[in-house]
C-alpha cells in the first residue's frame, strides 16, 4: 500500500524529539532541524552543536551532515573536535561540514587530516582541504594522487578537475590510466580528455564497448559522450549499438543520449537527422532533449530549428534553447573544432 511519505517536524517538535529517549527518533528530529534554519538559525545550530556530542554516534552523524547543509560555521570549533570521533563516520561527515564553511581556520587539522591512517578520513580531508585553502590545492591533490588507496586517488582526481586547470598533474593522470583500480584509470582518462590530452584514450573506448565498467554513472556518460568529441573512430559501432540499438528501442540503454551526441559530434549522419526530426516532435520533452543534444554536439545546422523556437516556451524548455544557441554562435565552435575521426585506436 503507497504511503504519503511524512511531513517535516515543525520547529518546537525537533526541539523536543531531539531529547527523546529512542535514539532513531533523535536522529530523525536532528535531519528535520536543518530545514527550520533560515527563520530560527540561532536555536536550530544551538541544538545541532549540542547533537554533536549526543552518546548515539547515528544521531552525532546527523548532526554534523546538518550542519553541512546549514553552513554551520557558527560552531566550527565543535565540528573540529567532532573530527576526533571515535565513529569514522561522524568523523567523515565533520569533515565534510568544515569543508562547506570554507573557514580558513580550519587549515591545519584538514591538514593532520590528510595525513589520517584512515583512508575514509583522508578520502573526505582531500575534498575539504581544497575548498579551504584553494591556494594549496595543487600540494593536496598531488599528495592524494599518490595515496595508497584508490578511493582516495579517484577523489583527488574529481577534486583536481572541480578546482580548475590539470594540465599540472597532466603526466601523473597519465601514470594513473593504468592503475590497479578500474575507477581510477576512467576518471583520469576523463580528466586527461577534458584538458585535450588523448592519452587515456583506450581507456575510454574500454569503457564505451563495456569491457570496462565504472561505478558511477557520471564517468559512463562522460566516456561516452568524449569519445565523440576526440572523434575515435573505433567507438562508432559502441556508440551505434547504445544510440540505436535494441535497449535503446526498449528505453534500457542509460546512455543512449551520450551516444547520440558523440555520433553526431562525429559528423555521424543518422544520428545528425534524428536529432533534426526530434526537433520537430509532437512531444515537448523530445524536442526539448533535441535542442539539448544539438547543442551539445555543435550541430550546426539545427540552429534555425532551434532559433525559431526562442520565446516560445510551449516548443521546447527556455534555458535549453537558451544554452544551445549560444553552443551554437559559428565564432563559438572555434574553441571545439570538428576533428576527423581518430584511426589509431
Amino acid at each position: 500500500m503507497l504511503r504519503a511519505p511524512p511531513l517535516c517536524r515543525t520547529l518546537e517538535a525537533c526541539l523536543r524529539d531531539v531529547g527523546r529517549k529512542d535514539p532513531r527518533v533523535r536522529a530523525s528530529a536532528v535531519r528535520d532541524l536543518a530545514a527550520h534554519a533560515d527563520r530560527a538559525r540561532s536555536r536550530v545550530i544551538g541544538a545541532l552543536e549540542a547533537a554533536l556530542r549526543d552518546p548515539s554516534p547515528e544521531v552525532r552523524s546527523a548532526a554534523a551532515i546538518a550542519l553541512a547543509d546549514t553552513n554551520g560555521v557558527e560552531v566550527l570549533s565543535a565540528l573540529l573536535c567532532a573530527i576526533e570521533d571515535e565513529d569514522p563516520f561522524v568523523c567523515q561527515m565533520a569533515i565534510a561540514a568544515i569543508g562547506e564553511t570554507r573557514d580558513p581556520r580550519s587549515r591545519e587539522r584538514l591538514r593532520r587530516a590528510l595525513g589520517d591512517e584512515r583512508p575514509e578520513v583522508r578520502f573526505q580531508a582531500v575534498i575539504a582541504f581544497v575548498r579551504v585553502a584553494p591556494e594549496e590545492a595543487a600540494e593536496a591533490i598531488g599528495g592524494a594522487l599518490s595515496d595508497p588507496d584508490p578511493s582516495v586517488r579517484y577523489v583527488a582526481i574529481r577534486v583536481a578537475e572541480e578546482h580548475g586547470d590539470t594540465s599540472r598533474i597532466a603526466p601523473r593522470l597519465a601514470e594513473l590510466t593504468a592503475d590497479s583500480d578500474a575507477d581510477v584509470r576512467i576518471a583520469a582518462a576523463i580528466a586527461l580528455a577534458h584538458g585535450g590530452d588523448d592519452r587515456g584514450a583506450s581507456v575510454l573506448l574500454e569503457v564505451v564497448s563495456r569491457r570496462l565498467a565504472p561505478r558511477e554513472g557520471d564517468d559512463e556518460a562522460a566516456a561516452v559522450e568524449l569519445v565523440g568529441e576526440m572523434g575515435l573512430a573505433a567507438a562508432v559501432p559502441h556508440l551505434e549499438q547504445r544510440a540505436f540499438g535494441i535497449m535503446a528501442r526498449l528505453g534500457r540503454e542509460a546512455f543512449a543520449f551520450q551516444a547520440l551526441v558523440a555520433l553526431a559530434r562525429m559528423g555521424h549522419e543518422r544520428a545528425s537527422s534524428r536529432i533534426v526530426r526530434d526537433l520537430g516532435s509532437r512531444s515537448r520533452d523530445r524536442r526539448t532533449l533535441a535542442v539539448a543534444a544539438a547543442g551539445r554536439s555543435r550541430l550546426l545546422c539545427a540552429r534555425s530549428l532551434i532559433e525559431a523556437m526562442r520565446g516560445d516556451e510551449t516548443r521546447a524548455e527556455p534555458e535549453a534553447v537558451k544554452e544551445a544557441l549560444q553552443a551554437l554562435v559559428p565564432e563559438a565552435n572555434l574553441k571545439f573544432p570538428e576533428r576527423k575521426p581518430d584511426l589509431r585506436w
